[in-house]
């Protein structure tokens, strides 16, 4: 077949990246060496095989070599099994084939849907133009016509044999039915090929590579050929979801049962004389994180974002810490070893075991608990930014509170307290913060703490008494800024839908 000469690249990526991304490239690029280099030496015999029966089948090459557009925009030849006539329409037809092309041979349907044709890409991969998995390689005359954002990221990487694309688009040549098969490439398909890419680019690590691997082989088979794969599969696939969601969350409870077993068993040597060996302590923690973990797993709080859990969770992580140490507790009664342990020592490590994974879990909250506890007392005496009156202590005055503590200019204020004409909580304290008084005082309390800016947060108030407290705020030097009553609209809105439906069924 014919060769075109080696353009230049198409654009070049600049950039630095991190110490991350470099470390898994590395690991990226010493896995592709391995694994392609294995792949040769083993599919040697089944590639003589394959050539045999493409030169048996019609006359011309075995291998196809077109040119496509790698890393940084270099152009380089890829390597396939032929699957098309070696005539002159082959070559003038477009290079996006679809169903029923008269151009590929009996054989080369089957090498195209066993994907088979695409094997002699180790060879591209062991030379460092492709990797096993990437953006699937696409010629010149295409990639010149993508986006530039979209071209920047998507060659800023190796292209693959395999993608997310490439699976979600496995039968693209039957999606492609008809005479205008290039223009419905570029205007279906190929849109949403280059978004997968760049969510691959921007969310690819090493073991999400390997989960993109198994997948490609899963729907290689003829059972699961058809079935439809959700998108995001193919992005956090087994290996990432058990990596992030459990292996970690192991290590960490392994370790804190570890240190929690350490230390009862120096709290219990102080009472008395206790063997306890590092094999046997290792062994304990081992096997309470890996109760306490099956137990979570059970209950399903290893798909729980700690980071945003209530703290009720932490009823059920009491839960799966009893188990673990009822199980511990078993163990240690029918061990058939020379070493057992205290009844009670074991109590007291389930218990510590218990607090370290929790304050794992929790650790953001307890950590910005103590911070905002600091910040808050320190702010007391000497404030630092704007200082804030919310008028209003129920559900939307905390609501406003909490609003302006997770706002990208919190630290531009300093919340002082609230106001509310409930005389119950007058001297109490609302979420962290001090109720100074009632809306009549608005004035000495806004003049004693120099208040600039007064938060309006009440909802559920007839208009008169509104009008009132509004009144009595904007008579104070400081800004009035009215909270939108979210709750209020949010009820309106349900209420409208609730009446709507009936006639939008009719």
């Amino acid at each position: 077949m014919k060769s075109l000469p080696i353009t230049r690249p198409i654009f070049h990526v600049e950039g630095q990246a991190s110490l991350q991304q470099r470390l898994d490239s590395l690991l990226k690029r010493l896995f592709d060496l391995t694994a392609s280099l294995a792949g040769l030496l083993v599919l040697g015999p089944f590639f003589l095989l394959i050539g045999q029966l493409i030169k048996r089948e019609s006359p011309g090459p075995i291998f196809f070599r077109g040119p496509r557009v790698g890393r940084n925009g270099e152009v380089f030849y890829i390597w396939k099994f032929r699957t098309m006539y070696e005539r002159p329409e082959s070559y003038r037809g477009p290079s996006i084939t679809a169903s029923g092309d008269n151009r590929i041979t009996p054989l080369g349907h089957w090498l195209r849907l066993t994907k088979i044709n695409e094997l002699p890409q180790l060879f591209n991969v062991l030379a460092g133009e492709m990797s096993l998995v990437g953006p699937r390689p696409e010629v010149p005359e295409i990639a010149e016509g993508w986006p530039a954002d979209a071209k920047r990221e998507v060659l800023s990487v190796r292209p693959g044999i395999t993608s997310p694309a490439s699976i979600i688009y496995r039968d693209e040549e039957a999606m492609l039915i008809g005479g205008n098969t290039m223009d419905e490439y570029l205007r279906k398909i190929l849109p949403d090929k280059l978004r997968l890419d760049q969510l691959y680019v921007r969310n690819h690590t090493f073991l999400s590579d390997l989960d993109v691997i198994l997948m490609t082989l899963i729907v290689l088979l003829p059972t699961v050929r058809n079935a439809p794969i959700p998108e995001a599969r193919l992005y956090v696939g087994p290996l990432v979801h058990f990596a992030r969601r459990i292996g970690n969350w192991f290590v960490i409870d392994s370790l804190l049962a570890f240190g929690a077993i350490a230390t009862s068993g120096i709290i219990w040597r102080t009472g008395g004389p206790l063997e306890l060996g590092v094999d046997v302590a290792l062994a304990v923690g081992l096997i309470m994180a890996l109760t306490f973990s099956l137990s979570n797993y059970i209950l399903g709080l290893h798909r729980v974002s700690w980071r945003h859990a209530p703290p009720a969770l932490a009823i059920d992580l009491a839960f799966s810490g009893g188990i673990a140490t009822l199980a511990q507790v078993l163990i240690n009664q029918f061990w058939v070893g020379e070493v057992r342990l205290p009844l009670g020592m074991l109590i007291v490590s389930g218990l510590f075991t218990f607090i370290g994974f929790t304050a794992a879990r929790y650790r953001e909250r307890l950590l910005l608990g103590l911070a905002s506890r600091w910040v808050y007392h320190r702010n007391r005496f000497n404030p630092i930014g704007e200082r804030v009156l919310i008028v209003g202590a129920g559900e939307y005055g905390q609501m406003a509170a909490w609003l302006m503590q997770k706002s990208a200019f919190a630290s531009a204020y300093v919340i002082l307290g609230m106001v509310d004409d409930d005389m119950y909580k007058h001297g109490m304290l609302i979420d962290g913060y001090p109720v100074l008084g009632g809306s009549r005082e608005l004035s000495r309390i806004v003049k004693e703490k120099d208040v600039g800016l007064i938060l309006f947060a009440i909802s559920n108030i007839n208009p008169r008494e509104r009008e009132r407290i509004l009144a009595q705020c904007r008579k104070t030097s400081a800004r009035v800024v009215i909270m939108p009553d979210i709750l209020q609209i949010l009820h309106n809105q349900i209420r409208s839908e609730q009446v709507l439906r009936p006639y939008a069924a009719d």
